[in-house]
Formats: structure tokens, C-alpha cells, sequence
């Protein structure tokens, strides 16, 4: 067993150059030929500037999710000691998996191709899924299960915001003057989201050279038992709030109804994703005796900087106030890479030689889909 778990390198992997807001629609293309309404009002709100697509400006797929992990997961062993031979588990995360089966993490596994085998496991849901895997790679150094173990979090979202998925409903989106929120229950999220894949090496150690960060703590929580469904793909809700999944439709229902297109209840979110993230980490502020003074760096995962003033306000709420000079926050340059954007942000402030020895680290993760929350203490060693 060990005492200590370590972050002790990161990787990255963009897929193509960046789209700027003007550019998105060549990409994704519009919907009956004509640009969306809900996009102005979108970009309008969530402050991203660039974002990366696995799609040339064509709309053809250029890379797999698949593909992307393992890109990220090679970077990791490119340089100083260890091989990929050297790893002792795989563990994965996507909101975007490319098959129902086999597992995304074996996928990852076997495009990585060579002869070692080694444990993987896989995430799937939505943003949580990164920490999750994240966790469980920790959870195994810190109890001698692995000694090198590798969280990768992927996504390829691109995949269900393409033009072609949203041609069925041509119909019902001539109709949206009249029914606005139409637009955002099946657009919010499309002018938001961004591809790409991370990797993070963890380790009892920390790396010989460079910063590390010490992994204090990893806490997770869902409040579905509270919260009915806010995020969904592959479903529908019906009046009362119920989701009924794709296989309880009629084939013809699938595109008609654009059942996988990603869709998310704004009212539900705005009435609860804030103030459930600040409940939880009042809870884990009196479990772990932490205070705002105690955080040398906020990290959270923003779906859109429209929620940036929101958790400002509620931490003032709280009586526990982290001021906006300590956050770190890359979402308008890479967009919502959803399971992977905290990862990037790891990476991030790695990069930007802005961390010092003893600071801490505090990282929230919100996922909208059922209300769950992901919160992570690191130390740079």
C-alpha cells in the first residue's frame, strides 16, 4: 500500500486546428439550410471563443474517440523512463462512447495495440466520468494495486451535433418562433461542446523532475434520489419528467423524434446545478477542515461562463467565498470538453507556471445529466 498518490505527468490531444464561433456551422453544418436561431443566443451567454471539432470543414470525421485517447495515452510515455509496458491499469471516462459494446476502455486499449495486457476499466455517463476514472486509479495506487496507473478522459461530442442528425425534425424546428424552447431542450448544448482527450499519470511517487500534484482527496455524490432527469441522449421525457429510453420507441421514432440528439432541460439546470455544488462542498468543507483561505486555486468545471457570476454569488450565500483571482479556467479557449475539461485544466495550470510548492488545488466537476458532483484536493509537491 501507499501513503501518498501523485499526479506526475499529463498529456493532451486536440484534434485539428480551433473553430472560432464564426467558423461552427461549416463544420456542424445548419439545419434546413439555414443558421441556427438558438446560436446567437448561446454564444451570446457562455463566453467560449474556440473550441475543437474531430470533423473537417466538410463535417467528415477525421478521428474517433478512440483514436484520441490513445493518442493522449502514448503521450504520456513519450519521453523520461517509463513505457507503456510499465502500466499497471487503464482507466477511462467518455460522455461519448462510439459502441454500446465492447467497453470504451478496451476499445482504447486495444487501438494502443502491442503485447501488454493490464487491467481496464471504464467510465460512461457524463462529465463525472474523467474524476471517476481519475478515483479509481488513485483508489488503486494508494492501496498497492498498481503502481503506475494512467486516467484518460476522452469525448467526441461533435458526433451528436452534426447538421444530419436534426434533419427529421425539419418540420418542428420551421416551427421555432413559436416554440423557442425547442431550441434549447435540442441546440443548448451543441453550440457549447468540444472534442479532445487527456491523460493523466498516477503514480506513489512524485516525478524526479518538475511539479507533481498529490491527490488529498477525491469525493463523489448523486442527488437523483432528489432530481429527475436534466441531461439525456438516447431518450425522451415524457410530461411528468420520466425518461424512457430509445429501446421503448419504435424504430422510426429514432430519428423522427431525434431521440440521440443531446439535449438538456435549461430550466432544471439553472434551478439546480449551482446551489446543489455548493450544498456538497459545504459537506466536504466540514469533513475535510478546509476553508476558502485554506484554496490557493479554484478549478471548476463550467459548462459556460454564464455560471461563473452564479457561483460567486452562492459562495457569498455560503459564507464561503473563493475570489475570482484564485480561479483557473480554460473553457473559452478549449471549449466544454464535458468529461475531460477537468483534466484540462490540470494540464493547464501545470503549463502555466502559476503553481507553487504547498499551494492547493480544489477542482468541482457538476454533471447536469442526474445531478451528480465530483470535488478533488490536490497539493503541488
Amino acid at each position: 500500500m501507499s501513503e501518498t498518490v501523485y499526479i506526475t505527468r499529463t498529456s493532451r490531444f486536440f484534434p485539428n486546428e480551433a473553430v472560432p464561433n464564426d467558423q461552427m456551422e461549416q463544420h456542424l453544418g445548419m439545419v434546413n439550410g439555414r443558421p441556427s436561431l438558438a446560436r446567437r443566443i448561446v454564444l451570446g451567454k457562455n463566453g467560449i471563443k474556440n473550441r475543437y471539432y474531430a470533423l473537417d470543414d466538410k463535417g467528415n470525421v477525421t478521428h474517433t474517440n478512440v483514436q484520441m485517447a490513445a493518442t493522449a495515452v502514448r503521450g504520456l510515455f513519450k519521453e523520461g523512463g517509463l513505457s507503456f509496458d510499465d502500466m499497471d491499469l487503464l482507466a477511462c471516462g467518455t460522455a461519448s462512447p462510439e459502441q454500446l459494446m465492447p467497453s470504451h476502455g478496451v476499445m482504447v486499449h486495444g487501438e494502443l495495440g502491442g503485447s501488454h495486457s493490464l487491467e481496464v476499466v471504464s467510465f460512461a455517463g457524463s462529465c463525472c466520468t474523467g474524476v471517476q476514472a481519475l478515483k479509481y486509479a488513485y483508489l488503486s495506487v494508494l492501496g498497492g494495486v498498481a503502481k503506475n496507473a494512467v486516467a484518460c478522459a476522452s469525448e467526441r461530442l461533435s458526433a451528436w451535433m452534426n447538421s444530419n442528425y436534426f434533419q427529421e425534425e425539419t418540420k418542428l424546428f420551421s416551427e421555432l418562433e413559436k416554440r423557442p424552447m425547442l431550441a434549447f431542450e435540442k441546440e443548448f448544448l451543441r453550440w457549447m461542446l468540444s472534442d479532445g482527450a487527456f491523460a493523466l499519470l498516477v503514480q506513489n511517487k512524485p516525478a524526479e523532475t518538475g511539479l507533481s500534484l498529490r491527490i488529498d482527496w477525491i469525493e463523489g455524490i448523486s442527488y437523483a434520489n432528489e432530481k429527475e432527469t436534466c441531461m439525456y441522449a438516447g431518450g425522451e421525457k415524457d410530461e411528468k419528467g420520466n425518461l424512457h429510453g430509445w429501446s421503448m420507441f419504435p424504430q422510426t421514432d429514432w430519428l423522427t423524434k431525434s431521440l440521440f440528439a443531446l439535449r438538456q432541460d435549461t430550466r432544471i439546470l439553472d434551478a439546480n446545478i449551482v446551489p446543489l455544488g455548493g450544498r456538497f462542498m459545504i459537506e466536504l468543507a466540514k469533513k475535510h477542515n478546509f476553508t476558502p483561505d485554506d484554496i490557493d486555486w479554484y478549478m471548476p468545471h463550467l459548462s459556460s461562463m454564464f455560471f461563473k457570476d452564479r457561483i460567486l454569488e452562492e459562495f457569498k450565500k455560503l459564507n464561503f467565498y473563493i475570489p475570482e483571482e484564485r480561479w483557473f479556467l480554460n473553457l473559452p479557449e478549449v471549449g466544454n470538453i464535458a468529461s475531460a475539461s477537468a483534466f484540462a485544466m490540470i494540464d493547464g495550470i501545470l503549463a502555466s507556471g502559476k503553481l507553487k510548492k504547498g499551494q492547493k488545488i480544489l477542482i468541482m466537476v457538476p454533471e447536469s445529466a442526474r445531478f451528480s458532483y465530483n470535488y478533488c484536493m490536490l497539493t503541488v509537491c
